[in-house]
């Protein structure tokens, strides 16, 4: 079967203002092609405005993520790229940094976890807000919070006229892609938080979340603290502990 043709109208020549002369097509009724160079240019427009338009949406989203992060203002412009690594320990430190935010796609199918351990001031606040920088920048979400506030925020909703069930403490904790927990084992640790500790930590293990655990306590320490059962989930699947063992950042500042 022959192609249908909307015309059998010659082609005639028509003057653009920009470009000139140039050969019109006619398409079916009074509508005639445009001249060529000029629907090519308002097309180009259309995409980079439209393009325009994704770039904003996702920096608006961005900014969202960043915000939901919770991330505290002194330490939000921590990024992997602004790490000092001057040593073999540091920048071994930095490699796992890049590695893990670089690799986290496949992290999420596994849901491997770390513990950063080391003294105050080595940067391992530093790295594991770079590493949720990274991981918000392709479009996962985050969430940055000591061990303490998470507690808190779990036995809130046991007060009277509380704003939050503890179900819904417990999957705002559960629910971002990446959790950061800061501070481990400064809280006093006893079976009432271990257990909350564990009903959090347990979800997000059971959903395949990945958590880095950040602590100034040495590996026993931490494992007396969490407790054999969450100890054992860091370690599953390849979890590592990186060791900052160098003097404070702080401390050379000062």
């Amino acid at each position: 079967m022959s192609a249908l043709r909307l015309s059998t109208e010659p082609n005639r020549t028509e003057v653009c203002a920009k470009h000139g002369e140039f050969e019109s097509r006619h398409i079916f009724g009074k509508i005639w092609t445009r001249c060529a160079h000029c629907a090519a240019a308002e097309q180009s427009e259309e995409e980079e405005r439209r393009a325009e338009q994704v770039r904003m949406r996702r920096q608006v989203e961005l900014y969202q993520r960043v915000g939901a992060a919770c991330i505290p203002e002194r330490f939000r412009d921590r990024r992997l790229e602004t790490f000092r690594a001057e040593t073999d320990e540091q920048k071994a430190a930095l490699a796992f940094a890049k590695a893990f935010a670089a690799d986290f796609d496949s992290i999420m199918t596994t849901g491997r976890s770390a513990l950063l351990i080391g003294r105050p001031g080595t940067g391992k606040t530093h790295l594991s807000v770079g590493i949720a920088h990274a991981v918000m920048d392709e479009g996962y979400t985050a969430l940055f919070t000591t061990t303490i506030r998470a507690l808190r925020r779990v036995k809130d909703t046991w007060s009277r006229g509380a704003q939050e069930t503890e179900s819904q403490a417990v999957a705002a904790l559960t629910a971002p892609d990446l959790l950061i927990l800061d501070e481990v084992g400064i809280q006093f640790g006893s079976e009432t938080e271990k257990q909350i500790l564990f009903d959090v930590l347990n979800e997000r293990y059971e959903k395949r979340r990945p958590t880095l655990y950040l602590s100034n306590l040495t590996v026993p320490e931490v494992r007396t603290f969490l407790g054999e059962r969450i100890f054992d989930r860091i370690r599953e699947d390849g979890g590592k502990v990186v060791t900052f063992d160098w003097s404070s950042h702080r401390g050379k500042q000062a």
